[in-house]
């Protein structure tokens, strides 16, 4: 281990949250990281809230066990949104979940007018709606939600072309809804979506700020761990279904990704060291 650094384990459904990874290499922190994907359960917000308040803190907590982390990032909105008490009663370290960054593009807006894009899920949850309505009750939101812009991240990962129908769709859902041509803001409430913003960006039909957590977290992160300044080191990557995640190794590997592991399924939750991990 890099002398001083702290070891933190970066979770997702799938490969969003290297959007979050990404800013917190950015941070300038002394930092060891893994990354672990149940890509296997991909995408979250198609199952149940009970199968994962079962299913995460119990492969968070093996993962714990075995990667041995000084804190958590649970870079995922739909697992921060339902499963993020139930994980951090199962750790004994920090957790760090996302929030939907509705609070500063409140503060951003100045058309009065916030998109907020998201999975189906997360878009209709409750925690949504009361984040809406404690920091923007005064302005409009449009809410859109989109399970098909999570598939069109994968594949841009995998090295394939980004869906344009999602991109589509995600753009008219938003700015031909009632009011939506002046919005000004997006909240991208999914770790997915950050890793399509220039290929989002270019269909707007108007220049709009384009939010993302990651800094956020990064700097809560930091904070946590009182993390020194310095340089991050990326170590193992672990996927739930080691198989269907090769394709995107190319991009684990571009950042630094040394070690690929293969994790095996519930309850054993074991992660394996893949021999050979090389992609296509």
């Amino acid at each position: 281990m890099v002398n001083g650094a702290k070891r933190v384990l970066v979770f997702d459904s799938g490969v969003g949250g290297l959007s979050v990874l990404d800013a917190i290499v950015a941070s300038g922190h002394a930092l060891e990281l893994d990354y672990a994907a149940d890509n296997d359960w991909l995408p979250y917000g198609l199952k149940s809230d009970e199968q994962l308040r079962a299913r995460v803190p119990a492969l968070l907590s093996r993962l714990v066990d075995q990667w041995a982390p000084e804190a958590v990032v649970v870079a995922c909105n739909t697992a921060s949104t339902i499963a993020l008490e139930p994980v951090r009663a199962a750790l004994n370290v920090p957790v760090v979940g996302v929030v939907p960054p509705v609070k500063p593009a409140a503060a951003l807006t100045r058309t009065g007018v916030i998109g907020l894009l998201a999975t189906p899920a997360t878009v209709q949850r409750a925690y949504t709606s009361d984040l809406i309505t404690q920091f923007a009750a005064d302005k409009r939101v449009i809410r859109f939600g989109s399970s098909a812009l999570v598939d069109a991240a994968e594949r841009k990962l995998r090295g394939e072309p980004a869906n344009q129908s999602a991109i589509t769709e995600a753009i008219e859902g938003l700015f031909g809804a009632p009011g939506g041509a002046e919005t000004d803001v997006v909240a991208l409430a999914c770790t997915h979506f950050p890793l399509l913003s220039a290929e989002l960006a270019a269909a707007s039909p108007r220049p709009c700020v384009w939010l993302d957590s990651g800094e956020a977290i990064a700097r809560r992160l930091a904070h946590v761990l009182i993390a020194e300044q310095g340089t991050a080191r990326l170590r193992r990557a672990g996927f739930t279904n080691a198989e269907s995640a090769r394709p995107s190794f190319k991009a684990f590997e571009a950042r630094g990704f040394d070690v690929f592991a293969s994790i095996s399924a519930a309850p054993a939750f074991e992660a394996t060291p893949l021999d050979d991990f090389r992609s296509a």
